[in-house]
């Protein structure tokens, strides 16, 4: 089953998802398999990390600032070339097992989009496939 989200973001932040996902699974009735989340965009991105501590997703932003930072020397025309490293970095998508209806997360773990070139309007996708 497919579940398509839209969101709007601001101009650099990781967005909890977890509760989409989260729903999408109850809709989808799927006990045990296997949930994807994908995101559709070159400067965007999807990864697992800690939810609880507001502050790992400001030193993850400031990392990732660190090591992709806006070089004079990049030459796509947008202007946004940190921006795609970043994504590519993190990655379009992320596997989450599917146990007894509920993904298969750490006690700390969440699902984030993480957003690198907004604000835009944005999307992601959850494909769930599994048993009843």
């Amino acid at each position: 089953m497919l579940y398509k989200y839209k969101l709007h973001t601001p101009v650099e932040d990781f967005i909890p998802i977890t509760a989409q996902v989260k729903g999408a699974i109850a809709e989808s009735n799927v006990k045990d398999g296997i949930c994807v989340v994908y995101c559709p965009h070159t400067t965007a991105g999807i990864t697992i990390n800690e939810n609880a501590d507001p502050d790992v997703v400001k030193d993850l932003l400031l990392a990732y600032k660190k090591a992709f930072p806006d070089l004079p020397e990049f030459k796509h025309c947008e202007g946004n070339s940190s921006a795609h490293a970043k994504a590519s970095a993190i990655g379009s998508s992320v596997s989450v097992i599917i146990h007894e209806g509920n993904p298969l997360l750490g006690m700390w773990q969440g699902i984030f989009f993480c957003e690198f070139d907004g604000p835009r309007e944005r999307a992601f996708y959850v494909n769930i496939s599994g048993n009843d």
